[in-house]
């Protein structure tokens, strides 16, 4: 699986991509979201929104296994590269928990968290692990028209 970030430089997404993520928080105000996101080669974004089965959906997010394993499959089968895990915190910042690190499951993916703990605006953010020191480290986001 190939990542197409390259460390301490910026990630461009498309508007329309962010757009869909923003409002996908949204609608959901009272419990995190959780998706992945795959990239062709075009660079063409994928964006797969899958259940919170999370018991505690309000502070954690827990994937679908069913619906999470058949969104790889699908990656894989339509040749895209896993690109980002997403997921918001409703009422806290965009920023990795603890549990975040410690759970993660795709080290090489981009984490894109989406803050909805802001009066009115929204806030996303893009961190990379750093396997040395196996901590978050904040990716600057770019939005492309």
């Amino acid at each position: 699986m190939t990542t197409h970030v390259i460390p301490g430089a910026p990630v461009k997404l498309p508007r329309t991509l962010v757009n869909q993520l923003l409002h996908f928080a949204q609608a959901s105000p009272g419990k995190e979201v959780c998706g992945l996101i795959g990239v062709d080669r075009q660079h063409l974004y994928h964006f797969y929104p899958i259940p919170n089965v999370a018991e505690t959906p309000g502070n954690r997010f827990e994937m679908e296994p069913l619906t999470q394993i058949a969104t790889l499959r699908d990656i894989r089968e339509r040749e895209l590269d896993l690109f980002a895990i997403v997921h918001s915190h409703p009422g806290s910042a965009a920023e990795p928990s603890a549990a975040d690190l410690t759970e993660i499951g795709y080290p090489e993916a981009l984490y894109l968290i989406i803050s909805l703990n802001t009066r009115g605006v929204l806030e996303m953010r893009a961190y990379t692990l750093d396997g040395q020191s196996q901590a978050f480290r904040e990716v600057p986001l770019i939005m492309q028209h």
